[in-house]
């Protein structure tokens, strides 16, 4: 049988429209934009159009916006680079996060304490995931070095009040960071309404290619780069550009971001439909991240007394494919860090279930979800 996609939060397939502004890059125009003549000026021309671009959407100058080969990659060098900078310039060694970060946060923020030094806390979140900016402005020091906090969950779907978060940390002179890596896709990313200093992006996410990503870095924020050699990106990410997936990523941008303001594909309405026959029909199941401040494409749940693998892999023979959080936790037999962070218990925590609809999404694939899931579960907890 044909398998059906649920895991858009993992990744998302590229949009024809996207491929097509990539083609020429991979042969026709494929010069080395460091090189100074005719070929390396084209494809200059192309990375700095793109660049132009995007910045142009978040509402920056092009010059504070810098390509990476990933949201992974710009978590680092957000949190690398302001970290020793800050510390370099005025001795800042706190480091604030929430404990529902993605891991590209959460374990470069443990090793910049377990081997540099810095002194890491945790910011407390509520059962849905979310920081209250009361607790990051009691929390916030003189000598903090940076603070991050996720715009949007990528396993729970939460979505944080970054403009209020950025508002503390610019009142107190503290760089704020937000990956926003699963929020682009479906949010409005306006960086000088969101109050951001620091902002990731990774291409793959909202049907651009993989292997692509930006860092937007506001004009004076203190930042090292922690991949050096060459001068590319202002200096701050040595390497050779990837033209072909920087104008990619250019283009499914624009189009995301011109879709963010609605919802054209419906998804929210399947999405609600999704978590209700879910709760309505399966017993022992709870939502996990907010009921209403959640991505509009994000259901979430946990099932007690269920094996949320063993449940993927009984989905992945019935045709659809989903996971249990993270597509980078994925077979972990622990539970989440944000699972745990929210309060729920073992037995509740290791039943996740994410299921993540997308633009090729049909209110009949939802059905033919709906209608297997329950007996799925039920031979799940039997198992």
């Amino acid at each position: 049988m044909e398998k059906i996609y649920l895991d858009y939060a993992a990744t998302t397939p590229v949009d024809e429209r996207v491929l097509e502004a990539m083609l020429p890059f991979f042969g026709q125009t494929f010069g080395n934009p460091s090189s100074v003549h005719t070929f390396g000026q084209r494809a200059e021309a192309a990375v700095e159009t793109a660049r132009e671009r995007m910045a142009a959407l978040l509402n920056c100058q092009s010059k504070e916006l810098i390509f990476t080969s990933c949201g992974s990659e710009s978590d680092n060098l957000a949190l690398r680079g302001v970290a020793f900078a800050r510390r370099e310039k005025n001795g800042a060694n706190h480091i604030l996060i929430s404990p529902v970060e993605h891991h590209a946060v959460s374990v470069t923020a443990e090793q910049l304490a377990r081997l540099h030094g810095f002194e890491l806390e945790f910011l407390p979140v509520d059962e849905h995931g979310m920081v209250d900016p009361d607790d990051l402005a009691a929390r916030i020091r003189e000598d903090t070095a940076l603070v991050s906090v996720i715009f949007a969950n990528n396993e729970i779907g939460t979505i944080n009040a970054i403009a209020a978060l950025g508002a503390v940390c610019q009142a107190r002179g503290v760089p704020f960071h937000s990956d926003a890596v699963q929020a682009a896709a479906h949010l409005r990313l306006d960086v000088q309404a969101l109050n951001v200093d620091l902002l990731s992006l990774g291409a793959h996410k909202f049907y651009g290619p993989k292997g692509v990503g930006a860092l937007y870095v506001r004009s004076g924020t203190p930042i090292v780069p922690i991949q050096t050699g060459g001068g590319q990106e202002f200096g701050l990410r040595a390497g050779t550009s990837n033209v072909p997936y920087i104008v990619g990523m250019a283009q499914a941008f624009e189009l995301a971001q011109r879709d963010s303001n609605g919802d054209p594909a419906g998804l929210a309405a399947l999405r609600d439909h999704l978590i209700g026959c879910v709760l309505e029909t399966i017993p022992d199941a709870r939502l996990t991240g907010h009921p209403s401040r959640r991505l509009s494409n994000h259901a979430s749940f946990v099932f007690k007394g269920v094996d949320g693998n063993a449940l993927l892999t009984m989905l992945d023979v019935a045709g659809f494919a989903c996971s249990s959080g993270s597509a980078c936790k994925t077979g972990l037999p622990e539970p989440s860090e944000v699972l745990t962070a929210i309060g729920l218990p073992r037995e509740w925590a290791l039943g996740s279930l994410r299921v993540t609809l997308g633009r090729q999404t049909t209110a009949g694939e939802v059905e033919a979800f709906l209608n297997r899931l329950p007996e799925l579960v039920s031979r799940a907890r039997k198992a």
